[in-house]
């Protein structure tokens, strides 16, 4: 990493799954001088839909929803963004989502144009992010058949699964859930209560074991794949 970079840049949580990892040192300082860090409030929005989009992200830590104006109106959640994803489209002047934080959160902000312009001079940079934005894309999509399941057991016992597939250390089954009960809730269009009352069910059955307020270790993941169907 180039000298003149920042502690914070060496000491990012994410850069081995953000769209820093691989950048030769010429790139990775174009990205730097156009990139600062900001954070957000759980709630607060990073973009609206149909809003200009002026900016892109790496998101750092905490979760991002993304969630899209349906047909009748409503509003639907339709992925969920971790450590590592990109946010944000490129190419494109209007948002097409609303995505904003479930969880307190901290991103690397890169102004869109500016952006574009710097993937412009650094091919390499731009094939990665094709690459970073596909992977993102793929995981958003996992999110709807998880909201179609009809009980909310499943929905609770997918959603355990997929932060722990985002979340865990490889081939570990312990973790700290990066929501709160009622951030999972949110997610899932559920009660706060609806949901607190299936992790203990959980725990109870031997599927889970909870430590703490976030600690929870995958006890039997292969019951839990079957309640999430």
């Amino acid at each position: 990493m180039p000298s003149d970079l920042p502690l914070r840049c060496a000491a990012c949580a994410a850069r081995d799954m953000a769209l820093c990892d691989g950048l030769d040192e010429t790139a990775l300082a174009a990205l730097h001088q156009i990139g600062r860090r900001r954070r957000l409030r759980a709630g607060q929005a990073f973009g609206w839909f149909g809003d200009r989009a002026s900016s892109c992200a790496n998101l750092i830590s905490g979760v991002l929803k993304v969630s899209r104006v349906e047909a009748d109106g409503g509003i639907q959640i339709v992925g969920l963004l971790y450590p590592g994803d990109f946010v944000g489209t490129l190419f494109a002047d209007r948002s097409a989502d609303t995505i904003a934080a479930l969880s307190e959160a901290d991103l690397c902000v890169y102004p869109r144009r500016a952006l574009e312009e710097m993937l412009v001079r650094h091919p390499a940079a731009g094939r990665l992010l094709l690459r970073r934005t596909l992977a993102t894309l793929g995981e958003v999509r996992r999110w709807m058949p998880m909201l179609a399941r009809a009980r909310a057991d499943a929905q609770v016992a997918a959603l355990l699964l997929d932060m722990a597939r985002r979340c865990a250390a490889d081939g570990e089954d312990m973790f700290r859930l990066p929501l709160s009960r009622g951030a999972m809730a949110e997610a899932l269009g559920l009660v706060v209560e609806t949901v607190s009352r299936h992790m203990t069910a959980f725990q109870q059955d031997g599927l889970i074991a909870l430590s703490g307020l976030r600690g929870v270790r995958l006890i039997d993941r292969t019951r839990l794949a079957i309640i999430a169907g």
